[in-house]
């Protein structure tokens, strides 16, 4: 991701917030009715909301608790996603309320919940949640969605033969939620890739940066991520940088320090000097008047050595990604997407090169646009009919450039089906707060270029990359890999900017760090120790 480059054009359409229809008993002829009480069975019932008239204040076969008088928050209506009902909390007035299934005799082992939802957002808590399982309660928040449908999954170890179902609202007044083909099968989610790009790390500690917890105590900030539960880091390799960072050399001593961490370690090569994306893809300098055939030899030569040198000092990269957003294609023009087969040789030097050093070690392909299905399916349909070889699909999705949390999630779905790989999402960012520490706009500084419903704060922060890692983790048959958070600690500091030329330029993105302007991790850090 460069911070200046690529600045795709905001979209200047928003799917409104749908009004929620008032149903005719709320508040009214249901008002004095109590909360009903649970009855245990051996199974989910009525997952679809369509059993039973509606509307109705509690669905057939589930529970409801809440606050004194404030039970008929919860309700079926008409409006579902794939049959005529779903369920809604809802209320004119502040509110709390739970719908619940208790389960018993279920057999012990591994469980998930799967539920497709929508939410106003603005609520204290929103979730579905698993608990009287045996096992700590699991829990998963409605991401905000006011249009399409969003599918997600929390999962638990079963280990009394019991287990409840929740749907949990702790609402201010007109919030809202929609739920509805709730199903709960044997079987675990979860995503074992959580990482964070830390590329500008070295770099800031030797111009000054510091790094505190959120209680305040300076310490190294790769440290300090991993005391959070980060288990990835991500280093990009640029060939010859002008001011000598991320080149062979610094990665190498990088990559030291990511494995005696303890992390596993994806090398991203841009195969430049300078940040690769959807809008630049110069070659190195080197590289300047090579022709195809020439080109093709200095991809594999490059990430032959590189990889054997981190071999060599025993730090094997677990991945690496063979390009940075190439969704036009890399080492402009012979490798340009008008030339798919010579991209594909460039592609295929990386992959080949990259395996003779590691064979296990994972290649991922990486674009931008992680909400843009039609364009992604192009893309690979492309390279899969050329016959590059990859293992993994990478994306990069910032909610305020590339699509709704629906968009990313149909991309996801249908790129693990259509082409059978593990999916990512390889970059995503967050502010928590507008207005710039250095002289340099940020990226992201005004109101209207947010995501409605995640506010520039710490907790909207935290909030966006919880529900990134929930549609990841939901796509089907475990094929969601992770999240990688988008250069965690680059904070302001003088001479670390994004011009590697210029050490006057500033930095645009010390916003959406994970450590704030008083230099502590950010809650959002605490993402890391998701399930």
């Amino acid at each position: 991701m460069f911070p200046l480059r690529f600045h795709p054009r905001p979209r200047t359409t928003r799917r409104t917030v749908r009004a929620l229809l008032l149903p005719l008993f709320a508040g009214l002829a249901l008002a004095g009715l109590p909360s009903t009480t649970a009855q245990a069975t051996t199974s989910l019932g009525n997952g679809g909301f369509e059993a039973g008239s509606a509307p109705t204040p509690t669905p057939a076969g589930w529970s409801t608790y809440s606050a004194a008088n404030q039970h008929t928050a919860s309700y079926t209506e008409a409006g579902g996603r794939s049959g005529g009902h779903r369920l809604s909390h809802w209320s004119p007035s502040a509110y709390k309320v739970e719908t619940y299934q208790y389960l018993s005799g279920i057999a012990n082992g591994p469980w998930t919940l799967t539920a497709w939802v929508r939410s106003s957002g603005g609520q204290n808590s929103a979730h579905l949640a698993l608990r009287n399982c045996g096992s700590a309660e699991q829990r998963t928040a409605l991401p905000v969605s006011t249009g399409p449908w969003v599918r997600i999954v929390t999962s638990v170890t079963v280990t009394g033969n019991q287990c409840t179902i929740s749907i949990n609202s702790d609402a201010r007044a007109g919030n809202w939620i929609n739920v509805d083909d709730v199903t709960f099968a044997p079987g675990r989610t979860g995503v074992p890739a959580k990482g964070a790009d830390v590329s500008s790390l070295p770099k800031s500690e030797a111009l000054g940066g510091v790094y505190r917890s959120s209680g305040g105590a300076a310490g190294d900030g790769l440290a300090i991520l991993k005391s959070h539960g980060m288990n990835y880091a991500r280093l990009k390799v640029w060939v010859n940088p002008a001011d000598g960072w991320n080149n062979k050399p610094r990665v190498l001593a990088m990559a030291k320090r990511v494995k005696a961490q303890g992390m596993k370690l994806l090398v991203d090569f841009h195969y430049s000097d300078i940040w690769a994306d959807p809008g630049t893809q110069s070659r190195p300098a080197a590289w300047a008047g090579h022709d195809y055939e020439q080109l093709k030899a200095d991809v594999r030569t490059h990430t032959h050595d590189v990889m054997s040198a981190l071999k060599a000092q025993g730090t094997t990269p677990d991945m690496v990604q063979i390009g940075n957003e190439i969704n036009g294609g890399m080492l402009w023009p012979d490798g340009a997407t008008s030339n798919w087969p010579q991209l594909a040789g460039l592609l295929n030097a990386g992959h080949d090169a990259a395996k003779a050093v590691s064979p296990t070690t994972a290649v991922a392909l990486h674009l931008a646009e992680g909400g843009d299905w039609d364009g992604i399916r192009w893309w690979f349909d492309n390279a899969v009919a050329q016959g590059v070889r990859f293992d993994v699909i990478g994306l990069s999705f910032y909610g305020y450039w590339h699509g709704t949390l629906a968009e990313l999630q149909t991309t996801l779905d249908g790129s693990a089906a259509r082409f059978g790989k593990p999916v990512f999402v390889a970059e995503t960012a967050y502010p928590f707060r507008l207005g710039s520490k250095d002289a340099h706009t940020d990226i992201i500084d005004q109101e209207n270029e947010l995501i409605p419903g995640y506010p520039a704060t710490p907790a909207g922060q935290a909030a966006w990359l919880a529900d990134i890692t929930s549609v990841v983790e939901a796509v089907p048959n475990g094929r969601g890999l992770g999240v990688f958070y988008w250069e965690a600690p680059w904070t302001a500091v003088p001479g670390n900017g994004w011009d590697p030329t210029d050490p006057k330029s500033g930095n645009g993105w010390e916003n959406q760090a994970l450590f704030g302007y008083d230099d502590r991790a950010l809650p959002a850090a605490d993402w890391f120790r998701h399930r």
